[in-house]
């Protein structure tokens, strides 16, 4: 009796209120995500994607589902080192990594690592959980010029993320935006009321 509306997993998050609850994702709303993914991102058997976020948070999933749905391979980080640099540049050359998730704080560090720029296989770094800041774009476009940086954003519960945008090669703003609605998602800004605001106007993003 098993439908795509039964829940795939709980998370628990304070999420936008500060409070804290259980977030519970639908198994159509996860494979929803690993779908649009996958068209978007195009993961191959070949690939190699590092496992380091706690399984307490929600990007875990696709670390996981993501890379074993596509037959690629998944290295699981040593405890503790999704928090140490050079630990990751070390495990990304070992392991010859090709796709890795970062939140942007992160990121920072990861890219003041020595010898960053020995990382050659990446070929795709995703974040989320935080706003990216242009600084550390340019620093990725620079230092690890062949790889796709990927800026997503989305609550824990919508099924990991609700937006992405694909930084170009010449990206030289000062804001790094969010991006476009994923597959069969829909954004709203809507005012104080709950009505949706003009083009330009100020809102909360529903």
């Amino acid at each position: 009796g098993l439908t795509s509306r039964h829940l795939a997993y709980v998370i628990y998050t304070s999420g936008s209120t500060g409070t804290p609850k259980g977030a519970r994702n639908e198994h159509r709303a996860i494979v929803n995500r690993l779908m649009w993914m996958q068209n978007a991102y195009g993961l191959k058997d070949s690939d190699v994607v590092l496992q380091k976020t706690p399984f307490g948070f929600d990007v875990s999933a696709w670390e996981f589902f993501w890379t074993l749905l596509e037959g690629a391979t998944l290295v699981l980080a040593p405890p503790g080192a999704h928090r140490d640099p050079a630990a990751l540049v070390d495990l990304i050359i070992s392991q010859r990594i090709t796709t890795v998730h970062f939140v942007p704080s992160m990121l920072v560090n990861f890219m003041d690592a020595k010898s960053v720029e020995s990382c050659r296989s990446l070929r795709r770094v995703l974040c989320s959980g935080e706003a990216l800041p242009a600084a550390s774009v340019h620093r990725v476009r620079r230092l690890l010029p062949w790889t796709g940086l990927h800026n997503l954003y989305g609550p824990t519960e919508a099924a990991i993320d609700v937006t992405a945008w694909s930084c170009p090669d010449g990206f030289d703003g000062a804001i790094v935006p969010i991006g476009r609605p994923i597959a069969n998602t829909r954004i709203y800004l809507l005012d104080g009321h709950g009505a949706p605001v003009p083009f330009g106007a100020v809102g909360e993003l529903y």
